[in-house]
């Protein structure tokens, strides 16, 4: 199989447009090939899968998701120091970045919770993190639909501020008035996606995704970023700056189907601060 070029960084109109919606779609971000090895790996890695915890909605649903900081040699941590996430990820936060936090989120058939309405950085603010300089990468792992629970996004709502955020059955929520005016005003869109698509999108961006009500499960790669400047003032459960090695496009497909070492460190529900957010 011939080696895969390092993609090009994105061009000023794409830059312009994360900065105006709050959120960039790039099709095929993986090749069908990363994609296909990428999903093989997860659905047979067992350190990964056993570290998964459920996670419940206001309705009582639960999705799972398995969740570290430190990106290693395997294949999630080539695709999160990959040139192509990495370069785009500098652009839109205007400079060096590192590594905040990766997750596999599993939003399993007929059965996965939803999402409530949400921004990352409602999460990430009491990690002390002064500025919403942070921003994500969703990589679908399998497609995405609307019958399977897409993510939801609020075109333009990065642009509100942090919105005040609460608790909601196991997860924390945007508040419900403030989300009920936002969509009055902004576009919903539903982010449909083709297996290797990529989202990358800003850590104040109200999203959310429905229960999966299909036969075909949702599985996504979330990669999550923080401006090196933008360094938390206090400890947390995520890291302080840690300088990212950044890896040329073709480690992904070299690592191959090496999947979690039973080392590695996941994140358990207890430790997550950010749960100690007020009630609702």
């Amino acid at each position: 199989m011939p080696a895969i070029a390092d993609r090009p960084p994105l061009t000023a109109a794409q830059v312009a447009d994360f900065n105006r919606d709050g959120y960039l779609l790039v099709p095929g971000l993986l090749a069908p090939a990363e994609t296909d090895l990428l999903l093989a790996t997860a659905k047979a890695d067992q350190v990964m899968l056993e570290a998964a915890v459920g996670v419940a909605d206001a309705a009582g649903r639960t999705s799972k998701l398995s969740l570290w900081n430190h990106p290693g040699d395997d294949i999630y941590g080539m695709v999160a120091r990959s040139n192509r996430i990495v370069t785009p990820m500098e652009q839109v936060l205007g400079g060096e970045v590192y590594h905040y936090h990766s997750k596999m989120m599993l939003k399993e058939p007929r059965v996965g919770g939803a999402w409530e309405w949400h921004q990352d950085y409602g999460y990430w603010y009491n990690n002390g993190c002064l500025f919403p300089l942070m921003a994500s990468c969703l990589i679908a792992v399998d497609r995405a639909s609307k019958a399977n629970g897409c993510l939801q996004v609020l075109r333009g709502s990065h642009l509100m501020g942090r919105v005040e955020h609460g608790r909601f059955g196991g997860q924390t929520g945007a508040d419900p008035e403030r989300v009920k005016e936002a969509m009055k005003r902004l576009e919903l869109v539903h982010c449909e996606m083709e297996p290797g698509s990529g989202l990358f999108f800003h850590g104040n961006l109200l999203h959310s995704s429905a229960p999966n009500t299909s036969p075909d499960s949702r599985w996504s790669l979330i990669c999550c970023y923080n401006a090196a400047r933008n360094d938390p003032y206090k400890e947390s459960h995520h890291p302080r700056y840690t300088p990212l090695k950044k890896v040329a496009d073709a480690a992904i497909l070299e690592a191959g189907a090496k999947g979690m070492d039973e080392r590695v460190a996941f994140m358990k529900p207890e430790a997550d601060r950010t749960t100690a957010a007020k009630k609702v």
